[in-house]
């Protein structure tokens, strides 16, 4: 999307990263980001930007933690006002950013923004194909898995952004992920990492054979 702003609102989670075309549906109950929903609703696009929180941010959460300086954006796609003020909404993420500055003049944090350049970048054959055999391993040949990994309408940032979000890693692994410059430095880092976590569930320690793997 041509005219992002330079300057967005950011929601920062302890536990949430978003990717670009994935969905993410967030409860929105604390007044500051009420404020901030509405606020979005007048913009066009209505984007909130999403970030990590980083360090000791349990201590400071009332006030202004860390967060991590890379996240994603997202559209608002749905809202739906609920009649004690709160919002239940709907984010499709859209593009990768990096915080230049904080601005905290709002009860909410706003940030300027450098944008990432949109990706139009392609796997090559036998990335793609190491990531499928790789995620079939890990979530144990799960059938429907199966139908989307062989589905080629599917585009490969789709693919990897999909199980980013959705694969049961730390929200600090997932980071990483979301750091990458570019489509296959993210698949690499995502192949990488479930190859380390197959390995990691047959050492003898870990108690032999793999649990079962879960998808958020």
């Amino acid at each position: 999307m041509a005219n992002l702003p330079e300057i967005i609102p950011i929601f920062p989670l302890p536990n949430v990263i978003l990717f670009p075309q994935v969905m993410l549906p967030l409860h929105i109950f604390e007044p500051r980001y009420r404020r901030m929903v509405r606020d979005a609703q007048g913009r066009t696009p209505a984007l909130i930007g999403m970030t990590l929180l980083r360090g000791n941010w349990q201590d400071q959460y009332e006030g202004t933690p860390d967060i991590f300086p890379v996240g994603c954006v997202g559209e608002m796609v749905r809202v739906n006002p609920l009649p004690d003020g709160r919002f239940n909404i709907l984010l499709q993420g859209m593009r990768e950013f990096s915080v230049v500055e904080e601005n905290l003049t709002n009860s909410y944090r706003e940030a300027k923004v450098e944008w990432r350049p949109p990706r139009h970048e392609s796997l090559a054959d036998g990335t793609r194909g190491t990531l499928r055999r790789l995620l079939e391993r890990y979530l144990q040949n799960n059938e429907k898995v199966q139908q989307f990994l062989t589905d080629q309408s599917i585009e490969d940032e789709f693919l990897v952004n999909f199980f980013a979000f959705h694969l049961d890693f730390l929200p600090i692994e997932k980071q990483g992920l979301l750091e990458a410059e570019t489509l296959p430095a993210r698949a690499d880092r995502l192949c990488d990492m479930l190859d380390f976590k197959l390995s990691e569930a047959q050492w003898p320690e870990a108690g032999g054979a793999p649990g079962k793997p879960r998808m958020h």
